[in-house]
C-alpha cells in the first residue's frame, strides 16, 4: 500500500504525518504533497516529494495534482490518505485528483490508539 499525505503551512500538524511515516513499515511508497511555500519536511528514502502552488484556483490545483500523482501512484486499488495538515481547498483538490487517477482512498490517522483507518 502507498501513503499519500498533505503537508500544509500548518507545521504544528506535521507530527501526525511523521508518526504515520515512522509507524507504517508495510507502506511501499510515501508521497508527500507540499505547498511550495511550506518549510522543508524531513523525509525518509521511501518518500517522494511533490511540490504544488496552493495559490492556484481549485480546478487548476486539482489538474496539477492529478498530473503529478498519476506518474507516482502504482496501479493499486487504493491508497492511505492523511489530511491532518493543510486546508480545505488543498484537501478538496487532493481528494478529487486521487479519485480521478482513479484510485480509492482510505483515510488514516495516528491517535493515542496508534494507526487508525477511518473507513
Amino acid at each position: 500500500m502507498e501513503l499519500v499525505a498533505f503537508l500544509g503551512d500548518d507545521k504544528e500538524n506535521w507530527g501526525q504525518v511523521t508518526a504515520l511515516i515512522n509507524r507504517m513499515p508495510d507502506v511501499e511508497k510515501i508521497i508527500l504533497v507540499k505547498n511550495k511555500s511550506s518549510p522543508n519536511f524531513p523525509k525518509t528514502e521511501k518518500c517522494k516529494l511533490i511540490e504544488i502552488d496552493s495559490t492556484q484556483p481549485l480546478a487548476e490545483l486539482k489538474s496539477q495534482l492529478h498530473s503529478l500523482l498519476s506518474k507516482e501512484i502504482s496501479k493499486e486499488f487504493e491508497v492511505s490518505l492523511s489530511l491532518a495538515s493543510g486546508n480545505g481547498k488543498e484537501h478538496m483538490a487532493l481528494i478529487s485528483a486521487l479519485l480521478s487517477v482513479p484510485v480509492g482512498i482510505k483515510l488514516v490517522v495516528y491517535s493515542k490508539k496508534g494507526i487508525e483507518f477511518l473507513t
